[in-house]
């Protein structure tokens, strides 16, 4: 009966890459080094997949089949049980805890703009509302998912894989579309010339660079899937390639299909903020279908983006009640209620999330608040994904120490440390650059205090993990003299 069920329970190779797939790439990654670059990014997109996401994949393969056993718990467990050390692995947890802030206002604040085009069905927004107010909403939709979290977690989670599948059909659909367009007169509004890729080399093209990292990261969430796999030797390392030529496949692609419609040297100011909902609403319009299109995918995207609030909310709640976490956070952090939920983390939570929010509803416009979230997330998301390096490099430097690995990216010592250095040292000064504010004139006011909001606010992130274990100790050692 046991073989049964764990028949049952298999996943296939293709089922584990798709599900990685919509988890890690959304439909409007590509348009935010698009505005930046321009089509200079379809080169930029070939070289940082073939000498940065395709060793990035492979090494998350191998780390996958290293850690296939107890430790499959991701990179928070990799770090514990690479260096024999719990504060490590918790503060790799914290780092993940502190990137899923930034991304849950992301997503929330999606929500706020996709009922928008749904609603109104343009892009009047900024001029309807202020950044206070939007901010404000947007702290609403986090703080109604944090008191409804078991009864939104549970109504999304059946729709959250459907809902994926849905995206994935929107951008086959707008692919499709693009085609079409070509194939009845459409005009190409950026043509694949030299003048159209020749890159313009600024401080402004180095900051960005973290939007590419932080478009394709995420290989390493199928490394715990690993033993799900029926014959995982075989099935793993294929659903890694597979991953990883589908998500070539898609950024090279939606990137023609982007310099088809909007002309690179004259892109919308809020293209990161509406971009998709105009490529919808452009392409349905040219195929006599009105907004139809536009709004099919803005319902799409709202479903997709509850499920994904629904996710980060309980991906959050479930760090901040793990063993680790009680090991080195103050115990008023993780008190229960009568429900067994940690209500005072999820205080913690929405707090966070308040401070963030109320600071980037300072800024003078909607456009500068979503423009500003991406940029923070540029900068945390990367500085996550430099660990799963750091991780490879522990495994390689102590390999004696780990048994036998079923899948090895490069056999050779010297190879392998060398690619797992250079994956991590570009990671991390691609994070480090993307400090510097990606919107407003280098040197105005605007742009420096962006520059300061990216710093405290990372700062706050990252220090309020450090902090913590010290509050915990003084806590331990207040309980001792107190007995």
């Amino acid at each position: 009966m046991t073989e049964e069920n764990n028949k049952k329970n298999y996943m296939g190779w293709v089922t584990l890459s798709m599900f990685v797939y919509i988890t890690v790439i959304s439909f409007e990654d590509p348009f935010y080094p698009y505005q930046e670059y321009g089509l200079f990014v379809l080169v930029l997109w070939i070289i940082m997949l073939l000498f940065y996401q395709l060793p990035y994949t492979l090494i998350a393969t191998e780390l996958g089949f290293a850690y296939s056993g107890k430790e499959a718990g991701g990179m928070s467990s990799w770090i514990r049980h690479g260096t024999g050390s719990d504060l490590l692995g918790y503060a790799t947890g914290w780092m993940y805890w502190a990137q899923t802030i930034p991304y849950l206002i992301d997503c929330a604040s999606s929500v706020v703009v996709s009922i928008s085009w749904i609603i109104l069905g343009d892009n009047s927004l900024g001029r309807r509302m202020s950044p206070m107010v939007f901010s404000l909403i947007t702290f609403s939709i986090i703080l109604l998912f944090l008191i409804f979290d078991n009864t939104v977690k549970n109504a999304l989670d059946a729709t959250s894989l459907w809902s994926g599948i849905a995206m994935v059909a929107m951008t086959i659909i707008f692919f499709a579309m693009i085609v079409w367009s070509l194939t009845h007169g459409g005009h190409i509004a950026t043509k694949l010339t030299w003048d159209n890729i020749r890159p313009h080399l600024s401080l402004h093209y180095f900051s960005s660079a973290s939007m590419l990292i932080f478009a394709m990261s995420g290989a390493e969430l199928a490394a715990p899937y690993v033993s799900r796999l029926k014959n995982p030797q075989k099935g793993f390392p294929k659903a890694m390639w597979l991953l990883f030529f589908v998500t070539a496949l898609m950024v090279i692609l939606e990137t023609l299909g982007l310099a088809v419609l909007f002309d690179a040297k004259h892109i919308p100011n809020d293209f990161k903020m509406n971009g998709d909902y105009y490529a919808f609403q452009l392409l349905g319009r040219e195929a006599g279908m009105g907004n139809s299109l536009m709004l099919a995918y803005s319902i799409v995207c709202l479903v997709s983006l509850l499920a994904q609030i629904a996710a980060l909310i309980d991906a959050a709640s479930r760090f901040l009640a793990s063993d680790t976490a009680v090991k080195y956070m103050p115990r008023l952090l993780l008190k229960k209620n009568k429900n067994n939920r940690p209500i005072n983390s999820y205080i913690f939570t929405a707090a966070t999330t308040l401070i963030l929010i109320l600071l980037g509803g300072t800024l003078p416009q909607i456009n500068d608040f979503i423009n500003w979230l991406l940029n923070i997330n540029t900068i945390v998301s990367p500085y996550k994904t430099s660990v799963v390096f750091l991780c490879f490099l522990i495994l390689r430097y102590n390999k004696k120490n780990f048994k036998k690995n079923e899948f090895v990216f490069i056999r050779n010592r010297k190879g392998a440390l060398a690619v797992g250095w250079w994956c991590f040292l570009l990671t991390f000064i691609c994070a480090t650059m993307a400090f510097l504010p990606q919107n407003g004139q280098f040197g105005t006011a605007k742009w420096f205090d962006q520059l300061w909001m990216n710093i405290i606010v990372v700062l706050f992130l990252f220090g309020t993990g450090f902090i913590l274990p010290l509050l915990r100790k003084l806590e331990v050692k207040w309980h001792l003299n107190r007995n």
